[in-house]
């Protein structure tokens, strides 16, 4: 019965299959910057969980279909904009390294928020810039501190709610979902 809940509607597809992003990512990252008062939202680049067309119904167990791991915590803290650059740079090194004997993934840490752009022919360090703040369109300055919520760190105690809890709220007070896809991460240089 828990998972046959519905919790809302979508008017548009939801779906996780990018290495970049998808649209139920975006859902994921608006869940946690409204639920948590966050500026910045960070998720973890999986590839699963059903697609959900416009007009489904969202229920439970898509949210959890799509958050379905056992370190769900969905932590609240602060980051300098020099760690958020660090912390890109880190997960791109792994996806896009030039060798495959260091690649370690193949999905780019999504992200709620925050626009870059990312050049794939560059080595760590230098793959990710023009990191603005969306909502003022201004600059991530490195000094500058800015409150972020994200989920699935491997860090031990960890604390905040669970991440399908978190997005199910979400879904509950907003009851239509519209979820276009966003061009704020640009790619360049294949």
């Amino acid at each position: 019965a828990r998972l046959d809940r519905v919790l809302g509607r979508t008017s548009t597809t939801l779906y996780r299959r990018g290495n970049l992003a998808g649209t139920f990512d975006d859902l994921i990252c608006q869940a946690l910057m409204a639920e948590r008062d966050a500026e910045i939202a960070l998720s973890p680049g999986f590839r699963w969980g059903a697609t959900l067309l416009p007009g489904d119904d969202i229920t439970f167990e898509a949210v959890t279909n799509q958050t379905a791991i056992t370190y769900a915590n969905a932590y609240r803290t602060e980051m300098t904009g020099s760690f958020l650059k660090e912390v890109l740079e880190d997960v791109a090194d792994n996806i896009f390294n030039a060798d495959p004997y260091q690649q370690q993934g193949g999905d780019m840490v999504r992200t709620g928020g925050l626009g870059f752009t990312i050049d794939l022919g560059r080595r760590i360090r230098y793959r990710i810039s023009g990191l603005t703040l969306l909502r003022s369109g201004q600059p991530i300055e490195a000094g500058k501190t800015y409150v972020v919520s994200g989920w699935a760190s491997v860090n031990e105690g960890t604390e905040g709610p669970a991440i399908y809890d978190v997005v199910s709220s979400y879904v509950e007070h907003k009851k239509l979902i519209r979820m276009d896809p966003k061009p704020h991460i640009r790619v360049v240089g294949l």
